[in-house]
C-alpha cells in the first residue's frame, strides 16, 4: 500500500500539537506501517471501482507554527459510488475508478492546495478499507453477494455460498465435504510450512548451512518458496548470533590488550620504585651522618608514596580489567547456551504443533471420505445409480464499461467485483 507524505501547512482554525515536523513524521509513518492490513498489503496497483470503501487521512505541516495539524473535517471513510466517484468535503467530487490509492491521495494532496491556496501541498494517506463485493450466481447453495478477499479463487468464493447446490439428501454432505477440504487444504499448508521449518531448526542446531528438504515435501509445488523463506530467516539469525559473538571477542581482545599495558606499566612503576628505594637508603645514610636536609628526605619519602600509589591503582585497574574478561567470557557461554536452549524450545514446540496438525489433517480427511461416500449414496437414490454431474465455471468480469464472459475451473483468481457463475448439468449416460 502507497501512503503519499508530502509537507503541507495548515488548516484554518486548528491549534498545532507543538512537535517538530520530523518527530510527527516518523509517527505518521511508524502508525501507517502497524496498521496496515493484508487488504492494504496487496492493493499497491489495484485499480478502484464502484463500492470500493477507502479510508482517508488528511494532515498539514504548518511553517510559521511549527506544528502538524489534522484535516478531521476530510478524514474519514468513503465509498466510491456507481458513477466512479468519492464526494469529500471542501473538494467535492474526486474521481476513483480505474485509479490506484497513490493516485487518490496525489489528487486529494493537490486539489486542497489549489483550493486554500497553500505553500506546500497537504500530505494524504488512502488505504483500501474494504474491496468491492462479488457475487455468486447459478447452481450454488446460497447465491448472493459476498465479501471479497485477497487470493480468493473459484472454488473459495463458491465455499462462502455454501458449496455447490444440492438435492436435499446430498446436499447436507457435499456441504461438509467442501467444508472438510478446505480445512484440509489450509492444514497441509499449514504443515508444510512446519515440515520446513523443523528442517531449519535441524540445521541450525547441527550447524549446517542448507536446509535439508523433508521426503515428505520432495514433490511440493510451494517446497523452493518455503525453503527460501526459512533459508532467509536461518541467515538473518545466524548473522545476529554472529554479531553478538564477535562483539563479545573484541571487547575481550580489547580488554587483555589493556590488561598486557597496565603489566607493562606496572613493571616500569616497580622499577622506579626500586630506584626511589635505593636513593632512600643513601639519604638515610647521609641523614645518619648528618650530611643530608631533612627536607631531602621528605621528598624522596614523597616520591616513595607516590610511586606505591601509582603501583596499587595499577593493579586495582588490571584486577578490573581481569574481572570484565571473566565477564565477557561467561557472557559469551551464557549466550551460547540461550541460543541452543531456544533452538530447542522451537524446535520441541514445532514437533507438537506437528502432531496436532497431523491429527487435525488425519480427521479432515475422513470426514471427506465420508462426506462423499454418504453424498454419492444419496445421490443414486435420488437420481438412479450412474448419474453425474458436469460442473461448469465461468466469471462475468465487467471490463472497459462491457461485461466479459471468462472460462474458468476451481483454481482461477477472481476479481472484486467478479460474477461467479456456476453451472451444473446432469449426465445420466
Amino acid at each position: 500500500m502507497k501512503i503519499s507524505l508530502a509537507p503541507a501547512v495548515s488548516a484554518p482554525g486548528r491549534k498545532g500539537w507543538g512537535l517538530s515536523a520530523v518527530a510527527m513524521l516518523r509517527i505518521s509513518v511508524a502508525s501507517a506501517v502497524i496498521g496496515l492490513s493484508a487488504i492494504q498489503a496487496a492493493a499497491d496497483d489495484y485499480a478502484l471501482g464502484a463500492m470500493d470503501k477507502l479510508r482517508i487521512r488528511v494532515a498539514e505541516w504548518q511553517t510559521a507554527e511549527g506544528a502538524v495539524r489534522d484535516w478531521s473535517a476530510i478524514s474519514g471513510e468513503y465509498t466510491v459510488g456507481a458513477s466512479g466517484d468519492i464526494s469529500l468535503p471542501f473538494l467535492g467530487t474526486v474521481p476513483a475508478s480505474g485509479k490506484t490509492t497513490a493516485e487518490i491521495a496525489d489528487a486529494v494532496g493537490v486539489q486542497l492546495q489549489k483550493l486554500f491556496g497553500l505553500p506546500d501541498r497537504p500530505s494524504a494517506s488512502v488505504e483500501l478499507a474494504q474491496y468491492r463485493p462479488i457475487y455468486l450466481a447459478g447452481d450454488v447453495q446460497t447465491p448472493g453477494e459476498y465479501p471479497f478477499a485477497p487470493d480468493m479463487t473459484v472454488l473459495k468464493a463458491i465455499s462462502l455460498g455454501g458449496g455447490l447446490h444440492r438435492s436435499e439428501n446430498g446436499q447436507r454432505f457435499a456441504r461438509d465435504f467442501i467444508n472438510a477440504q478446505g480445512d484440509s487444504a489450509v492444514q497441509v499448508a499449514e504443515r508444510n510450512r512446519l515440515l520446513i521449518r523443523r528442517a531449519r531448526l535441524q540445521a541450525e542446531i547441527a550447524e549446517k548451512d542448507d536446509i535439508a528438504v523433508p521426503a515428505e515435501l520432495k514433490n511440493a509445488v510451494d517446497v523452493q518458496s518455503l525453503v527460501e523463506s526459512e533459508k532467509a530467516l536461518m541467515v538473518s539469525r545466524d548473522k545476529r548470533l554472529k554479531l553478538q559473538l564477535t562483539a563479545l571477542a573484541e571487547l575481550k581482545a580489547l580488554l587483555q590488550s589493556e590488561i598486557e599495558s597496565l603489566g607493562k606499566k606496572s613493571a616500569t612503576q616497580n622499577r622506579q620504585l626500586t630506584l626511589v628505594m635505593e636513593d632512600k637508603g643513601r639519604v638515610d645514610d647521609l641523614a645518619d651522618k648528618g650530611l643530608a636536609l631533612s627536607a631531602r628526605l621528605l621528598s624522596v619519602e614523597q616520591r616513595i608514596a607516590d610511586i606505591q600509589a601509582s603501583v596499587l591503582d595499577i593493579d586495582t585497574a588490571s584486577l578490573k580489567a581481569k574481572q570484565d574478561v571473566s565477564k565477557a567470557n561467561q557472557d559469551e557461554i551464557t549466550l551460547r547456551n540461550d541460543w541452543n536452549a531456544q533452538l530447542a524450545q522451537e524446535l520441541q514446540n514445532t514437533e507438537a504443533e506437528l502432531d496436532t496438525l497431523n491429527l487435525k489433517l488425519a480427521t479432515s480427511r475422513d470426514l471427506m471420505t465420508e462426506a462423499l461416500l454418504q453424498s454419492a449414496d444419496a445421490a443414486q437414490k435420488a437420481t438412479g445409480a450412474g448419474a453425474a454431474a458436469d460442473i461448469s465455471y465461468a466469471l462475468v468480469r465487467q471490463e472497459d464499461g462491457k461485461s466479459v464472459v471468462i472460462p474458468a475451473d476451481e483454481g482461477t483468481r477472481v476479481q472484486p467485483g467478479d460474477v461467479v457463475k456456476v453451472t451444473s448439468v446432469l449426465n445420466t449416460q
